[in-house]
């Protein structure tokens, strides 16, 4: 990121759709004037401290070359011009892409260089949205956009996804644990909901709530510490000559987004939490620092650097007013920041659902893991390696990981990120002594044992906890299923199991907590999660057994295909379609009733009462469009 100050104002006037950064302020081009190797910027949250990405293209040609074309960069792009999966079809003489759900319709339809989704609804009625937004592209594709001839100018969340892995449209909500929608209706203002993690916005506006405290009002800005242990936290101070430095802040960006400036006699948190509300109900794409994720996304505003390359970046927030530390006391090591940043974004958990990774209730006060995608570097801050290894380590942010790449990482052969750590496993005879198994094979991987794949990911197949633990932990083994060995030894029972990991480890396990799981400990855990597990065990189960191809199980699986948490129906059908002996022609969006109907014809073992006596309970949960992700 370094060009020089002369190229400045040329490059700032590259930001896609977004307002220029204003000036730097006096005297903060160079950290406390100082200057030299290893100085770092003085400020990097502010409106003022970001140049803009296009301001490092000279200096860092490769990677950003790389990143430009990569998927969390075009994370939300612009329709034209932009590449973009879903079909829409630009023929009138040819029936349009259409997504059938229930009663209601989507048509994808193309004119005149615009894109629009035409939404049919018995129950909501017609209306057309001009695509303005599209956003994601690695695992899907979303879409905002703005009603034609409606009185309502916002740009909305739109009600259909498309999935890559399938090339299939699918109800946008169904990504994450939310129970049964009636129709489509566009729903969720894309401004208030989704930007500040699609796209690169002032850090200083997500600090918002957690300067003001609990009890602040609620925006789309949040930093990952409310959502850890408290003694994996930082804490975010204000220092005691800063009030006056945060006030104008405060009132600088809420100038910047046109809101009106906090009254004078307000005190700290009366001015945060006036500044909150005028950014939930002002902040649009005019006030992107840029649209998708730039650089200093990650980076940090890095203008100082930009005007003077031997000021360096920082991943940490930086700013005059701005105390940054552990709860807990003790250092900070690069491994950390660098997972913070990336746990800026990546800490979803979806919290309307009521149940932890761990089996726990997610309203008790321990936050416990995400079930889903969306949450693993707030999930990899909980594990054991936070300290000394980065998201980094595994994942290139500055391009797309190649799939050749992570499934390598999942063999004996990416054993040696581990090892950098864990010397003492890197021998052969080692690692048999500690896995029990066989260290070329498939048991002899460190993350097929530390990292399972128990998490649901954006299209339909399991992804990895990245929770990095031991799967001998109790918390692991009494409280969530199905136990992790069981991933692989799909037909032993819990006995056999828990007998094993209590000799080769020494544990004493629970059996009552186990009967109570599984209800005898002469189940087998995978099929015994399908009749008693929680919606994200379930799912896990499902996938399993259908990869095993565990025929036996099909009329439990094939039950899933109603799970009153509709995101469980598409790994059911997956599994379904892979055991059974002929196609079932199961349409997941169709109201329940009919997929019941439908799955009893294909597999009449799994629904031999009548349909209405069939229907789940619908789950106790929100499904407003906040759910998304």
């Amino acid at each position: 990121m370094c060009v020089v100050s002369t190229m400045l104002a040329a490059v700032l006037g590259a930001h896609c759709g977004a307002t220029h950064p204003s000036a730097p302020r006096p005297g903060t081009a160079v950290a406390a004037g100082k200057s030299g190797a290893g100085a770092r910027v003085a400020s990097n949250i502010l409106r003022g401290d970001y140049a803009g990405s296009e301001s490092c293209a000279r200096c860092h040609a490769d990677v950003f070359s790389a990143w430009r074309n990569s998927p969390m960069h075009l994370m939300t792009r612009l329709p034209a011009g932009a590449g973009i999966h879903a079909p829409f079809s630009a023929d009138p003489g040819q029936s349009p892409p259409t997504f059938h759900f229930k009663e209601d319709t989507a048509r994808l339809v193309e004119r005149d260089g615009e894109r629009y989704v035409d939404l049919t609804s018995a129950q909501y009625g017609d209306h057309r949205y001009r695509i303005t937004r599209v956003i994601g592209g690695r695992y899907r594709e979303d879409f905002a956009g703005v009603e034609v001839g409606g009185g309502d100018a916002r740009e909305l969340l739109l009600p259909v996804s498309y999935v890559f892995e399938t090339r299939s449209f699918r109800l946008k909500g169904y990504s994450v644990l939310v129970g049964e929608r009636p129709g489509l209706r566009a729903g969720g203002v894309w401004s208030e909901t989704c930007v500040f993690c699609h796209n690169t916005v002032p850090y200083f506006d997500a600090l918002w709530g957690e300067l003001a405290g609990p009890g602040a009002p609620t925006y789309q800005g949040t930093v990952v510490d409310r959502l850890l242990p408290r003694d994996r936290r930082w804490r975010y101070d204000v220092g005691a000559d800063g009030d006056a430095l945060l006030r104008s802040a405060v009132a600088g960006e809420v100038a910047a987004v046109g809101g009106t400036p906090p009254r004078d006699g307000d005190d700290r948190r009366g001015v945060i939490a006036h500044g909150i509300r005028e950014l939930r109900s002002r902040f649009g794409a005019r006030d992107f620092v840029e649209i998708g994720i730039g650089c200093e996304a990650c980076h940090g505003g890095s203008r100082e650097h930009v005007v003077d390359p031997r000021v360096h970046p920082d991943f940490g927030p930086r700013s005059a007013f701005l105390n940054v530390r552990p709860e807990a006391g003790g250092d900070v090591t690069r491994a950390e920041q660098v997972n913070r940043v990336c746990a800026r974004c990546h800490q979803v958990l979806f919290s309307r659902y009521p149940y932890t990774w761990e089996g726990e209730g997610r309203r008790g006060g321990k936050p416990g893991g995400s079930s889903i995608t969306s949450g693993e570097a707030r999930d990899f801050l909980l594990g054991g390696c936070a300290r000394q290894m980065s998201c980094a380590t595994c994942h290139d942010p500055h391009t797309e990981d190649r799939r050749a790449d992570l499934d390598r990482l999942a063999t004996t052969a990416g054993n040696a990120v581990c090892v950098r750590c864990h010397p003492q496993y890197a021998p052969a005879p080692a690692l048999a002594a500690h896995a029990h198994h066989d260290p070329t094979g498939a048991g002899g991987s460190c993350i097929a044992c530390h990292m399972p794949k128990k998490n649901m990911g954006l299209g339909y197949a399991l992804t990895r906890y990245h929770r990095i633990g031991l799967p001998d932990d109790p918390a692991r083994v009494e409280r969530d299923r199905p136990i992790e060995c069981a991933l692989c030894h799909t037909n032993k029972t819990v006995a056999d199991l828990v007998g094993k990991m209590e000799a080769w480890w020494g544990r004493k396990y629970d059996r009552a907590a186990l009967a109570n799981l599984y209800g005898t400990v002469e189940a087998r855990p995978l099929q015994a999660t399908l009749m008693r597990g929680k919606a994200h065990e379930q799912a896990v189960a499902v996938a399993v057994l259908g990869d095993a191809r565990r025929k036996e199980a099909l009329p439990g699986i094939a039950r899933q295909l109603v799970n009153p948490f509709p995101l469980v129906r598409y790994y059911a059908k997956r599994a379904v379609d892979a055991l059974a002996d002929r196609p079932c022609p199961i349409d997941l969006d169709r109201t329940t009733a009919e997929i019941v109907a439908a799955a009893r014809a294909c597999v009449p073992a799994a629904f031999p009462e009548p349909a209405a006596a069939a229907l789940p309970a619908k789950p106790r949960t929100r499904t407003d469009d906040t759910d998304e992700d």
